[in-house]
């Protein structure tokens, strides 16, 4: 039996938001943004090891707080032009694994067992590149021309439309050794050998990148909390 793959996972902090200022230490229901990626990605139990990667030394404390690593990438791979693929590259030659796990902070209701599932996946069909993706059945178009419905013939119910597959980017992972020997020959490995895309589910497709975002998740989790999740319907439905 082949040994199991050690697997990292590396969630990205990085000080500086055009969007959202300090937005990984914005509070959701009483805990920092950050928190929600750490107790998610120790909840799918798919971990050897959980980092957090970031340029500023404050999020050590939050490391210590919720008992993982903390990593202090070079400050020049803190500015807001630089690319993910170089984050990536420093990161893998800095910590040893066989597959590195980017968990993006911006998805606070992703749940453990969703990013365990997305991990399964990558290693059940041997995939070298995974990224997370929404099913969306909606009308599409694009420059003017439809993508998955045509202009002739009866209007199609959503139900039935071929699913558009917009990036959610909450998970994403590579094979280490593939993702460092394409990135020094190309300068670029974001997708590489096999890819491979993971569906999630519509709460996990909520990405925070401003604070209406920031409010949205948060009423979201305070009525999870609260018990507010059962659907009520109006006392007409008994005449149904």
């Amino acid at each position: 039996m082949p040994n199991k793959p050690y697997v990292i996972a590396m969630i990205p902090a990085r000080i500086g938001s055009t969007r959202l200022a300090k937005k990984n230490l914005a509070l959701i229901n009483g805990k920092p943004l950050i928190a929600y990626a750490i107790l998610a990605a120790k909840e799918s139990g798919m971990f050897d090891r959980i980092v957090i990667n970031s340029d500023c030394e404050v999020f050590k404390k939050i490391a210590d707080q919720y008992n993982v690593e903390f990593y202090l990438r070079p400050k020049s791979l803190g500015k807001s032009d630089i690319k993910a693929d170089d984050v990536v590259l420093d990161f893998i030659e800095n910590h040893a694994a066989d597959i590195v796990v980017w968990l993006n902070t911006t998805s606070p209701l992703q749940t453990g067992d969703e990013i365990c599932q997305a991990v399964r996946h990558f290693l059940d069909n041997n995939l070298d590149t995974l990224i997370t993706v929404g099913n969306e059945q909606v009308h599409c178009i694009y420059k003017n021309q439809p993508i998955n419905f045509k202009w002739d013939g009866k209007f199609a119910q959503t139900q039935d439309l071929i699913p558009v597959q917009p990036f959610v980017y909450s998970v994403m992972m590579w094979k280490t050794e593939l993702f460092h020997d394409v990135m020094k020959e190309n300068g670029h490995a974001f997708f590489i050998g096999k890819i491979g895309f993971y569906p999630v589910g519509k709460l996990s497709r909520i990405l925070i990148k401003n604070a209406e975002d920031l409010r949205i998740a948060d009423y979201i989790i305070r009525a999870r909390e609260d018990g507010e999740t059962e659907i009520k319907y109006d006392e007409l439905v008994k005449y149904i």
